[in-house]
């Protein structure tokens, strides 16, 4: 169901350890817009740091907080990696929790979404990558900012890529979508592919690090004004780029490339530049995943029509499509528990079932991701051993612990007056593939 009130705002927000960006859009259809901190121009990063005045309970946050008098007061950096590192952050003699500064950071960030005169109605974070540790954070984070919100979640730059291209006209589909994400640490690559044999069409991103110099001359953000490059070095970083352009799009196979992040603002590309617009489409800018994440939260709200024909099996996605065999209304038949495409750590399903006779569940597992097993469905059995009873009633419930283990909890929960319930719980761990 869409949102109906015109006065909320969907908004996709890029959590990056050294800056963050805010993207809106007006309604479910509307296109995504990024959020400027200077009127009239493109200046999209809000550096991720917080500025404390010594002996009061004053904050600042982004670039406010980098321009504030150093000998007045402690800057606070680098609030992502502190929040994983779990560690107590001391900040003018008191000690702080470090989920709760990154916390503080991003309830005052999205204050600035005040000037588009909306109120905040879906959230989608993204950031770089997801696992256990990013995850509890980032919950903890939302929590802690006690934001108004009808819904809210959160997905990688993988996610943010496919749906930012989901938005994107048919003709940019026509071959593999490559991005090329320079910031600090080298070069990212993302190869966006899609099995058209498949149906729903199978997209997944495969992606690949690339070292690549840390030039002191680059410029790192709106900040920072550090010179220029000089005709010498243009060249080497022009030839390095050449080389990792030719390997990932010698093939051919590459009809659109987004080069992203702003170690590309400079004008150093001359060669590569060249090489990569023979045959391609190019576009060059720096808030791709903010939007990403803004479309993909208008997807969940409301699919448009790449949405429906298309499944996203990435790294934090369920690959597999996973159900039972039940009888409904005299015939048996395929009853879905868990789909591909739905984040693993999201994926649960819970149901009451009768067994009529033995003591077992079948389960029918088919992967939809590349590889010799894609399509081919496999039955696992779970057996209740011990389960009382010719007719029993169970209560089951499905979840993941990890992207590819299943977890089945199955419970017996007695048949009415004729038996009761024993208690016993049954527990198992499956394999995905």
């Amino acid at each position: 169901m869409g949102i109906l009130n015109s006065d909320r705002l969907i908004v996709g927000y890029d959590l990056g350890n050294e800056y963050s960006q805010i993207s809106f859009a007006v309604s479910e259809s509307a296109e995504a817009q990024s959020l400027s901190q200077v009127a009239g121009a493109e200046v999209y990063n809000i550096p991720t740091a917080l500025y404390k005045r010594k002996g009061t309970n004053q904050w600042l946050f982004g670039r406010e907080a980098l321009r504030a008098d150093s000998e007045e007061g402690i800057l606070v950096e680098n609030l992502l990696s502190m929040a994983l590192g779990k560690e107590p952050v001391v900040i003018d003699g008191e000690n702080f929790d470090p989920v709760a500064l990154l916390a503080l950071f991003f309830k005052r960030s999205l204050g600035l979404l005040s000037q588009v005169g909306k109120k905040l109605s879906a959230l989608m974070v993204t950031c770089s990558s997801l696992n256990r540790d990013m995850l509890d954070v980032l919950l903890r984070m939302v929590e802690g900012a006690r934001l108004k919100a009808d819904r809210i979640a959160v997905q990688s730059y993988e996610e943010s890529f496919y749906g930012y291209m989901l938005r994107q006209p048919k003709e940019l589909w026509g071959g593999d979508v490559i991005l090329f994400d320079y910031r600090r640490g080298g070069i990212c690559m993302m190869r966006m592919e899609c099995n058209r044999r498949t149906t729903p069409i199978v997209t997944f991103v495969k992606e690949k690090m690339y070292e690549f110099p840390e030039d002191a001359l680059l410029r790192w953000g709106e900040e920072s004004v550090l010179g220029e490059l000089n005709p010498e070095r243009q060249q080497e970083l022009d030839t390095a780029f050449l080389k990792v352009a030719q390997e990932v799009c010698g093939e051919g196979t590459a009809g659109s490339v987004f080069l992203i992040g702003d170690g590309f603002a400079q004008e150093w590309m001359k060669e590569s530049l060249r090489f990569l617009c023979k045959g391609r489409r190019v576009f060059q800018g720096n808030n791709l995943f903010s939007k990403g994440a803004c479309c993909g939260m208008q997807e969940r709200i409301m699919p448009g029509e790449m949405g429906k024909t298309h499944v996203f099996l990435g790294n934090d996605k369920l690959k597999a499509n996973i159900g039972i065999r039940l009888f409904r209304q005299g015939e048996e038949s395929y009853y879905a528990l868990l789909d591909a495409g739905e984040n693993w750590y999201e994926a649960e399903h819970v149901m009451e079932l009768y067994l009529q006779e033995g003591n077992e569940l079948a389960l029918t597992i088919t992967p939809l991701a590349e590889s010799q097993t894609a399509g081919r469905s496999r039955l696992v059995r779970i057996i209740l051993e011990g389960l009382p009873g010719k007719v029993s009633r169970l209560g089951a419930r499905f979840f993941l612990k990890e992207e590819n283990r299943l977890s089945v909890e199955v419970k017996d929960l007695g048949f009415g007056e004729y038996r009761v319930s024993s208690g016993r719980v049954w527990k198992e761990e499956i394999e995905i593939g």
